[in-house]
């Protein structure tokens, strides 16, 4: 007896003795066999129990080969199906692989033919149920996401009403106690007031990037064509209205339209520039420039600064949530611009990526797929 596969076949034949003779046959090939006469009977017996594979004659009085096997796909999805059929019949039994059955059989057998096709009807059977149990998965971790989702929402709400209201209150008294009071206090006093009042400005910016940064998750893309150059212009003219240093050279170069959503590639140009913007301040001759070129088929855009720049061995940290390569003292900011810039191009399905030196500036580069 050659070892087994323990693979549970359901065979069903109106001749009795060919159900039979086949029935012994494959479970002295190890296969456990279970043999009807009947199409009726045969639904029964998959009604109480699992089968891993079907062979059906396709010619049968009482229900068809092709008849039984759609009956038994609806009971059992995954159960796979094989047609026996003669020589004159071939034709009806490629039909019935059309409707759902994966192979046939010609009577009469010859065990070097059936073994193989029982192989392929097993390993597309482990397919489907491996294909069935990743689907289960997936829909599993869908809803836990929603969940998880709904939970940030919640958190994001509880953010919002939760924290910022106290530290309205806090920035709005510090605020009071150092116009009302300030004569009264000593000038450590007034110092320390300051910073409390400075940090809890820092706090609330803090917040709403963070609430800006969670809601880029969840946030539906709206694509459509893009005109970058006049995003970048409007951009430029907003950030020209609240500088109030020394002036910074500004070139542009081309910038080709794209397919995006505008208002989230909006915020990445916000972000790049304003870092920009900041990163030169301590500059003489400050120089910021913006453009595109073409490499590999692609649209690169960029921007590029002549300012404080970072040591490139930081790189890898450079777009993740809180990570600053300057102090709060030499430049403002909360460490999470360059992370919503970094989300906003990959849900575009695209990528960035920054080249820099210390003192000499940076440049970030991206693409939008």
């Amino acid at each position: 007896m050659v070892e087994g596969t323990s693979a549970r076949i359901l065979i069903v034949d109106d001749e009795a003795a060919q159900m039979q003779a086949l029935c012994s046959t494959l479970r002295d090939q190890g296969y456990q066999t279970f043999g009807f006469t009947g199409g009726q009977a045969a639904l029964g017996a998959l009604r109480q129990a699992k089968f891993d594979l079907l062979l059906a004659d396709l010619m049968m009085p009482e229900m068809s080969g092709i008849d039984l096997l759609q009956a038994a796909q609806e009971l059992d999805r995954n159960l796979v199906g094989i047609i026996m059929t003669g020589e004159g019949t071939i034709t009806s039994a490629v039909e019935a692989m059309k409707v759902g059955a994966l192979d046939f059989v010609l009577k009469p057998f010859r065990l070097s033919a059936i073994l193989p096709v029982l192989s392929r009807a097993l390993a597309v059977r482990a397919l489907r149920m491996e294909n069935a149990e990743l689907q289960l998965r997936v829909r599993e971790r869908t809803a836990e996401l929603e969940v998880a989702n709904r939970d940030l929402e919640s958190f994001s709400y509880s953010v919002s009403h939760d924290l910022r209201a106290p530290l309205r209150a806090i920035r709005g008294f510090a605020s009071i106690l150092l116009e009302d009071y300030s004569e009264k206090m000593p000038v450590d006093a007034q110092d320390l007031l300051n910073q409390v009042s400075k940090n809890a400005h820092r706090m609330a910016r803090l917040i709403d990037d963070l609430l800006e940064f969670s809601h880029l998750g969840r946030q539906p893309l709206s694509k459509q064509a893009v005109n970058v150059a006049a995003i970048v212009q409007e951009v430029l003219d907003e950030l020209g209205k609240r500088q109030d240093g020394p002036p910074i050279e500004v070139r542009l170069g081309e910038l080709p339209d794209c397919l995006g959503d505008p208002s989230l590639l909006r915020q990445v140009f916000i972000n790049l520039l304003s870092n920009a913007f900041k990163f030169t301040r301590h500059k003489e001759q400050a120089l910021v420039e913006v453009g595109c070129r073409s490499q590999n088929g692609e649209k690169v855009y960029f921007v590029q600064d002549n300012g404080a720049g970072f040591d490139m061995q930081y790189a890898e940290k450079l777009f993740g949530v809180f990570q600053r390569f300057h102090t709060v003292d030499e430049f403002e900011g909360t460490g999470v611009g360059l992370s919503i810039v970094h989300r906003i191009v990959q849900r575009h399905g695209g990528r960035i990526w920054a080249e820099a030196e210390v003192n000499k500036g940076a440049t970030f580069h991206f693409v939008v797929a």
